[in-house]
């Protein structure tokens, strides 16, 4: 595409460097926010049933902090980083440049259409890149708005919105790129990886998984099931870190059910399909797939379906196995299978069998139990005692882990993620010891010695 050419050209003047030319893109993207926020609400709402408060809390809202984030310490991240030398680098000057890559290609998924798109070419321009950005298709209302806003406030040579289905991704991956950001599943992201490796670009990876919850018997039940809800429901389960299943003690089994259903009648009341804030699944085909998850074990709590409006009631199934359809893979929906557990060491043991999950959630009070379960099982990220919130941390660093995923960002992981981290010795002139050039014993010794 004439567009990268183009971009890697324009990087090589050296324009992107400087702090205030960054500063001023970051600050640019806050105003282009602004502008556009009432179609930005009004495409969330049109591609997915977004609420005006889900919309903006979860995708302008998250985007406004990422940027003020990353003003507030742009100019110490830039900074050459000096480091410490040993004995045989006496006299020199040791440090670390930060430098972008230079032309990103980011692709984005259609959950999240807004801030999984914005947020990464956020820290790709913080970090002094210019950034191709490929919004997902399935989403399409929300794809025209972004095209719409970037191309009035950015030149294509520094931000770029390339439209279109599979075939224009295949393309942008043909392409030679400095650097791959990709969000979404892991069957694509293999796809990624493996068209990136055949030209050595250095790729991040943010794709997904069965992420579980456990509720141990010492959990503060209607406090654990309500953000159990609150999770698994926000974006009607559509989101890569959702509690896809919990797994529960048998001895709170029931109550954790009975304060679930509660906890769901206050997020959405007693019908949620005619709650107009309860957002619907993204297509037919996701409808499908979900809806068929329904037929395994036992519905404890809703699922009915409005198949007119791609609709899907938050449900419990209980009586599920491991071997389940809705056990094999991400449910991305709004159902929530319960599983019941004796000991916690089963738990983690089941858990552990699995790929790693992109995130984990544990509820309950007693602090070893906590550890043994953090330390115990390999997984992206979590909380303990709540779901989700370690997604708005801007401290702390967010990804995956294996089949999860690779790279982290947000905050500064994001600078560090798109900056190139360049090693410098500045050596004197002032003396040259012979030690170094001569290759006899006495030379030996002190090499020995300071080495």
């Amino acid at each position: 595409m004439e567009i990268v050419t183009r971009q890697k050209q324009w990087f090589k003047h050296g324009y992107t460097q400087s702090y205030e030319f960054r500063k001023q893109q970051l600050l640019k993207t806050k105003r282009m926010l602004q502008t556009f926020e009432v179609p930005l609400l009004k495409a969330l709402q049109y591609d997915l049933n977004k609420s005006e408060f889900e919309a903006y809390t979860t995708e302008i809202a998250f985007l406004n902090a990422e940027i003020q984030e990353q003003l507030s310490h742009l100019k110490k991240r830039m900074a050459p980083e000096k480091v410490k030398a040993p004995l045989s680098h006496t006299g020199t000057q040791n440090y670390i440049r930060k430098e972008p890559y230079g032309s990103v290609l980011i692709i984005a998924p259609w959950n999240y259409p807004l801030q999984l798109a914005i947020a990464p070419a956020i820290g790709a321009l913080a970090a002094g890149n210019t950034a191709v950005l490929k919004p997902s298709e399935m989403t399409p209302t929300v794809s025209w708005v972004i095209r719409r806003m970037i191309e009035e406030f950015f030149p294509e040579h520094v931000l770029k919105v390339v439209e279109g289905g599979k075939e224009v991704t295949q393309q942008l991956l043909s392409e030679p790129f400095d650097y791959i950001f990709f969000t979404g599943s892991e069957r694509v992201g293999k796809i990624v990886m493996q068209k990136a490796s055949e030209q050595l670009i250095p790729v991040t990876l943010e794709l997904g998984g069965k992420s579980p919850a456990i509720v141990h018997k010492d959990a503060n039940l209607p406090v654990a099931a309500r953000r159990i809800a609150w999770g698994k429901l926000i974006n009607a389960g559509q989101t890569c870190i959702a509690p896809d299943h919990v797994y529960v003690h048998k001895d709170i089994k029931e109550a954790f059910i009975r304060e679930y259903k509660a906890a769901v009648h206050l997020l959405y009341g007693k019908e949620p399909l005619k709650n107009d804030d309860f957002v619907k699944i993204v297509s037919k085909d996701h409808f499908d797939r979900i809806k068929s998850y329904l037929s395994d074990g036992n519905i404890a709590l809703g699922g009915e379906t409005d198949e007119k409006n791609n609709k899907i009631a938050p449900a419990v199934l209980t009586e599920v196995t491991e071997k389940d359809p809705v056990m094999q893979e991400e449910i991305f929906g709004p159902i929530l299978p319960v599983l019941e557990y004796r000991e916690l060491q089963e738990a983690v043991e089941t858990i552990s069998d699995k790929p790693d999950p992109l995130a984990l959630y544990y509820f309950g009070e007693d602090e070893k139990s906590q550890e043994f379960v953090t330390t115990s099982l390999s997984f992206g990220g979590g909380c303990i005692n709540d779901t989700l919130y370690h997604i708005i941390n801007p401290h702390l660093p967010f990804g995956g882990i294996g089949a999860s995923g690779m790279g982290s960002y947000h905050g500064k992981f994001s600078f560090e993620t798109f900056t190139h981290k360049k090693s410098i010795t500045k050596q004197n002139t002032k003396f040259d010891p012979s030690f170094r050039y001569k290759r006899d014993k006495n030379s030996l010794k002190i090499i020995k010695r300071i080495l």
